[in-house]
């Protein structure tokens, strides 16, 4: 069943949802508009039956990036609106994914550019076709790198790689994205959905506690190891209070594979 949104719409695959980004005439560059509709895609997905998110763009890419014609064409300046439209627009679309309840996997599909690239990075497992590639662009059009990369690509793969991609606006392939540890797994094109959603099929299979390690490895980054092994043992309290919690471990006493139900 497919439900529509604003230049996005989302499908349902049992316990999986998968929303797609649909603006292929650009590439799904990621407009304010889309951006709306993602928000109301997230909600869609969170009020449902669902343990598991995969991201992915119709057609050619991922997402090429912000839409730099819509930009152009405002009725405020450009200066303002480069600024104005992350606070309003895209920050409380990143933050949604970063806070979201479900594990996501993003499949990318050719260009995940600019914001694009930052919506990819948001996955807790990420795979790539061989084909794609992800691209700072933000250099090529007298841009600073946003939507979280200069937090995100130094933890992923270093400061010199980061600085790198940032500085040159060089693409960096599937393959190579997956040497340098940015990305999880590259399949050929023709399969690489298909490989995605048995991942988030075995997502969707597994326990509650999955919703805790994400938030645990969101947080980390910022933490001490005495701050974060607190909210280890906070985490591991409200995981041992689920009903799967229950299930494992009967499961593991009767020699059984367990049957997870997400609660």
């Amino acid at each position: 069943m497919r439900t529509d949104f604003e230049r996005c719409y989302v499908t349902a695959h049992g316990g999986v949802a998968v929303l797609t980004l649909n603006h292929p005439e650009s590439l799904n560059a990621a407009s304010v508009s889309m951006v709306g509709g993602m928000a109301k895609a997230l909600t869609h997905v969170d009020k449902g039956d669902f343990r598991a998110l995969v991201i992915t763009g119709e057609g050619r890419g991922f997402c090429s990036g912000a839409n730099l014609a819509e930009a152009a064409g405002s009725e405020r300046s450009s200066e303002a609106n480069a600024g104005d439209a992350l606070e309003t627009a895209y920050h409380p679309m990143l933050r949604r994914l970063r806070d979201f309840r479900l594990p996501i996997v993003t499949a990318v599909n050719g260009a995940a550019a600019g914001i694009g690239m930052s919506i990819a990075l948001m996955g807790d497992i990420i795979v790539a076709a061989r084909s794609a590639y992800f691209l700072q662009a933000f250099a090529r059009v007298g841009l600073v790198p946003d939507g979280g990369s200069t937090w995100m690509l130094p933890r992923l793969i270093g400061l010199a790689r980061a600085r790198e991609l940032s500085l040159l606006a060089e693409k960096l392939p599937a393959e190579q994205a997956l040497d340098w540890g940015l990305i999880n797994r590259v399949f050929d094109d023709a399969s690489m959905l298909d490989e995605a959603m048995k991942l988030a099929k075995r997502l969707a299979d597994g326990p509650a506690s999955l919703a805790f390690v994400r938030r645990l490895y969101w947080d980390s980054p910022h933490n001490t190891f005495e701050s974060q092994i607190d909210l280890e043992r906070m985490a591991q309290q409200r995981a041992g209070r689920t009903e799967d919690f229950r299930e494992g471990v009967m499961a593991f006493l009767q020699k059984r594979p367990s049957q997870f139900k997400g609660k």
